[in-house]
C-alpha cells in the first residue's frame, strides 16, 4: 500500500472567553498498490493530530466507519484501516478464485470532509462508493457530528431542541419540496417511509448553507430514485438549533 500525506491545515476553536484550543487536521490519503487484479481502493479523510479527548474522539469514530465499510469478512476485525483495506482486497482475490471468469474488479473509494464547524459542532461529511460486483455499486453520504464541549461524537438530533416540533417542520417542509399534499398520507406519491409515516434520515448535519437532511438511495425510495435531500436555511434551522453552553 501507499501512503500520501497532504495538506495540513488548523482550525482555532473558543472554548468560553479566555481559553483558547487549536485543533489541527492533516488530509490523510491512502491507497493501494496499482495491480492488475486488485480491487481499487483510495481513502481520504481529514486526520485530527492532537492527542486530546476531541482529536481522539474524531479519529476513533472515522477510523471505525472506515473499516466498517470495507470488512467483508465476518471472521476477521481490522484493527484499523490498512487491516480493512486488506481484507477488503482478499475477499476479492477469494472470490476471484472462486469463480475465474469474473471480470468485474472491485472499488471502494471513501472521502472525508469538514462540513461545517462553529463554537459547539464540528461535522465531518463522509461520501463512500463501494462497488463488489452486482449490476451498480454503493454510494452513500454521511455526517458525523461532534459536540466540542464534551469532545465525543454525537447523535444529529442531540444538536437539536425542541425535537417533536422540528420534526413536524421538517415533515412540512419535505412535503412542499416533492409536493406531497399535506393532507395526503406521506407515500401517497411513491415514497417507502416505515409504518407510512414521517421519519428523519439517519445523516443530517450543518453546511456553510444550513442544516442538510440527507437520505441515501433505498431509505425512503428506489435506487434508481437516487439519493434525496433538503436543505434548512441558517433562518429555517435558527428556532430548532440547540445551543452547547456546557462548561469545558
Amino acid at each position: 500500500m501507499k501512503k500520501v500525506c497532504l495538506i495540513v491545515f488548523s482550525v482555532v476553536l473558543f472554548f468560553g472567553c479566555e481559553k483558547q484550543d487549536r485543533l489541527v487536521f492533516e488530509n490523510y490519503t491512502i491507497e493501494n498498490e496499482d495491480c492488475g487484479n486488485c480491487p481499487k481502493i483510495s481513502i481520504q479523510y481529514p486526520l485530527a493530530l492532537g492527542q486530546d479527548k476531541l482529536s481522539k474522539s474524531i479519529n476513533i469514530a472515522l477510523s471505525e466507519e472506515v473499516i466498517e465499510k470495507l470488512t467483508y469478512d465476518d471472521d476477521l476485525s481490522p484493527k484499523n484501516v490498512e487491516e480493512a483495506m486488506q481484507s477488503f482486497s482478499n475477499s476479492f482475490l477469494e472470490i476471484r478464485r472462486d469463480f475465474p471468469d469474473t471480470e468485474a474488479v472491485w472499488e471502494a473509494t471513501i472521502e472525508g470532509s469538514i462540513s461545517n464547524l462553529d463554537e459547539n459542532y464540528l461535522t465531518i461529511q463522509l461520501k463512500t462508493y463501494i462497488f463488489s460486483g452486482g449490476a451498480h455499486g454503493y454510494q452513500a453520504t454521511q455526517f458525523l457530528n461532534f459536540d466540542l464541549k464534551r469532545q465525543i461524537e454525537i447523535d444529529a438530533k442531540e444538536m437539536l431542541s425542541n425535537l417533536d416540533g422540528f420534526i413536524g417542520f421538517a415533515e412540512k417542509e419535505f412535503r412542499i419540496q416533492e409536493n406531497i399534499p399535506l393532507d395526503q398520507n406521506i407515500n401517497s406519491t411513491g415514497f417507502m417511509f416505515p409504518e407510512e409515516q414521517f421519519v428523519l434520515p439517519e445523516n443530517m448535519g450543518y453546511t456553510p448553507n444550513g442544516f442538510l437532511m440527507w437520505y441515501n438511495q433505498y431509505e425512503i425510495a428506489s435506487y434508481a430514485d437516487g439519493p434525496i435531500s433538503i436543505l434548512l436555511t441558517e433562518e429555517q434551522i435558527s428556532p430548532y438549533r440547540k445551543k452547547n453552553n456546557t462548561a469545558n
